[in-house]
């Protein structure tokens, strides 16, 4: 890394850290710290060699955090605890005798409408759940800012899980027609509630730390080795326990509502996960006066737009290469920043420099995120096609989409392994493993995901009593035969899938808050998590290979996509790469939102400008 070009836009934080000195010059700028104190003596900011030299720590994570997290567990209960029975109510005919879906002894199953549309619906709640933090994140930075968005989403959310409940009723499952349509109902509010919690609840916990330590600093640490605590390893390090907490809610609520399904039936897998969401509003109240808020400051996304229009001016062309070109021009962006332009910008730009250089910055993690699609592809399998798989293989009394879990398992696993000793080890021996680097080992694992059901699915077809029929695979009697294959052959899948969502996934949450302007957080978060509004939609695409006899087909494009993703994103990505240190150092913008007053003298309407 070249820390020089990482410590160029350093030179705006005088006006934050007023005892920062920058020396600016040709080459690099240096930074003279032995005299640069914090408010807390402790702290002293690094030089352009310690940047370069020493291990980057994480700085102390607030318990606030935690229980933003704890949050987000309950919802996470809620949400996958539900959709881990979707495919079989959708899929799997309703047992013989049975008003509940239970299937005791055998195959739980409702409505018996087939793996298709099983596949469709599934991919349909998943795309509808990740278009929703557009409305969620819109709302919140625009107008009623984070808190209230999420307490009114979980309100919405509830709606929806009460209509799952009643779909699930003796009296409801039994007519298969009110059942399917009480379910579509439940999961398209469900969704409305989902999206506007996801889109602020991840920038939520982060900001509840971030707020502590804003700027590197060095620290002595009690071995006297000099390190320095960088927020961005902070923020990495608060994902990573959120998003073991999701997973924790996820393994439970999965597991559980697997098991409730079996043996009970689907409107016990339904009403525990709703009872789970709604201990998300009391924790969320009884911590309100503790949390760390960034009050909404309106018309961001609108001014975001008419900064990028005017920097395009006339720059726009139809040929993609031409356009590709022009916007990136070495002064894109410096030639509509407000010193630029002087008494000559516009009414509407009532907002510094440093604001210019953040929505650059978000800007380029939504470029970064236009690759996501692909990953998710691979990820989504495992919540419909493989737990269709795992019914026609030797299940040994084990539910069929209980083996999902193993994934979540993984995460619980794997997360404070990488944080208590891969990451440290990896940042202590030199190796810089940026965001960009991670995403791409997060696509290579999905891929390999991939490929190990795609041979798994081969030898199902090989070895099955019905060949490449193993769905419709039944006895004479009507009972389902299945492959003498264990089906914790699905392990190395789900496993491969965990590891690369710890590449991937949680690094798309780091990203998506560290690179944002800070009052659009909700907004750059939304667009990371549309991404897999996107995957979904070009899931509907292999619908028609989602059926025997062409699962191979299936799982191998699929690979295929993910691995040629991941060459294509590092090559698109490697040159911002270098750049991680220079983004995260930007300054904190001043951003100010008008309002309509009224003149006292004249008693005409002004524009009145509001922190």
């Amino acid at each position: 890394m070249n820390a020089a070009s990482d410590l160029e836009t350093m030179e705006m934080a005088k006006s934050h850290h007023p005892k920062m000195a920058l020396q600016d010059t040709k080459e690099s700028i240096d930074i003279s710290s032995s005299t640069q104190r914090s408010q807390n003596e402790e702290y002293e900011y690094p030089t352009e060699e310690e940047l370069a030299t020493l291990r980057r720590v994480s700085g102390k994570i607030l318990w606030t955090a935690y229980s933003v997290a704890f949050v987000e567990l309950c919802e996470r209960f809620s949400y996958y605890g539900t959709i881990a029975v979707f495919v079989n109510f959708i899929q799997q005919p309703l047992p013989p005798g049975s008003s509940t879906g239970a299937g005791k002894e055998g195959q739980s199953g409702a409505l018996d409408m087939g793996q298709r549309a099983a596949f469709g619906l599934t991919t349909f709640n998943a795309f509808w759940a990740y278009v929703m933090p557009l409305l969620g994140a819109y709302m919140a930075d625009q107008y009623w800012g984070r808190f209230k968005t999420i307490q009114v989403s979980i309100g919405i959310a509830l709606v929806g899980h009460v209509i799952l409940i009643i779909s699930a009723l003796p009296p409801v499952i039994t007519n298969p027609n009110g059942a399917i349509a009480a379910f579509a109902i439940g999961i398209v509010i469900m969704g409305i509630g989902v999206g506007g919690f996801k889109s602020n609840i991840s920038p939520l916990i982060a900001e509840q730390s971030s707020g502590t330590e804003t700027v590197m600093r060095i620290k002595t640490t009690p071995k006297g080795e000099r390190v320095i605590m960088d927020p961005a390893v902070t923020t990495s390090r608060v994902y990573l326990y959120f998003y073991l907490m999701i997973n924790i809610g996820a393994l439970t609520g999965s597991i559980g509502m697997v098991y409730a399904e079996k043996y009970v039936g689907f409107w016990l897998s339904y009403t525990l996960p709703t009872l789970m969401l709604c201990l998300c509003p009391f924790v969320i109240l009884g911590c309100r006066k503790r949390f760390v808020l960034q009050p909404p400051t309106g018309s961001t996304l609108s001014k975001a737009m008419k900064l990028w229009k005017l920097a395009m001016g006339k720059r726009w062309s139809w040929n993609p290469i031409t356009f590709r070109r022009n916007v990136k021009r070495e002064r894109f962006w410096e030639d509509v920043m407000p010193s630029k332009l002087g008494y000559n910008k516009p009414a509407w730009m009532t907002f510094d420099d440093a604001w210019v250089d953040e929505v650059r910055r978000g800007l380029i993690a939504c470029k970064v995120f236009l690759w996501y699609p692909l990953y998710w592809l691979a990820y989504g399998q495992m919540t419909n096609n493989l737990t269709s798989q795992a019914a026609t293989m030797k299940l040994g009394g084990v539910p069929n989409d209980v083996v999902s879990n193993f994934n979540p398992l993984f995460i619980v696993i794997l997360i404070p392994i990488m944080d208590q000793f891969i990451y440290p080890g990896l940042r202590k021996i030199g190796f810089n493993f940026t965001p960009i680097k991670r995403i791409t080992c997060g696509f290579f694992l999905a891929s390999f995901a991939m490929i190990s059901a795609t041979v798994t699915q081969h030898y199902i077809y090989k070895m099955g009593p019905c060949g490449n029929q193993a769905n419709s695979c039944e006895d004479e009697e009507g009972n389902p035969l299945t492959v003498k294959i264990s089906v914790w052959v699905q392990l190395l899948p789900y496993g491969l899938i965990g590891f690369s969502e710890i590449m991937a996934s949680v690094t798309s949450l780091e990203y998506a808050f560290t690179k944002a302007p800070t009052n659009m957080r909700s907004t750059v978060q939304a667009i990371a998590l549309f991404m897999n509004a996107v995957s979904s939609a070009l899931s509907q695409a292999l619908v028609a290979l989602a059926e025997d006899p062409l699962l191979v087909w299936n799982y191998g494009v699929v690979a295929v996509v993910a691995a040629i993703g991941g060459v294509l994103f590092w090559l698109d990505n490697r040159k911002i790469d270098g750049k991680e240190d220079k983004m995260n150092l930007l300054p904190h913008a001043q951003f100010k939102a008008q309002e309509k007053v009224v003149d006292e003298e004249s008693g005409a309407d002004m524009d009145e400008m509001k922190l």
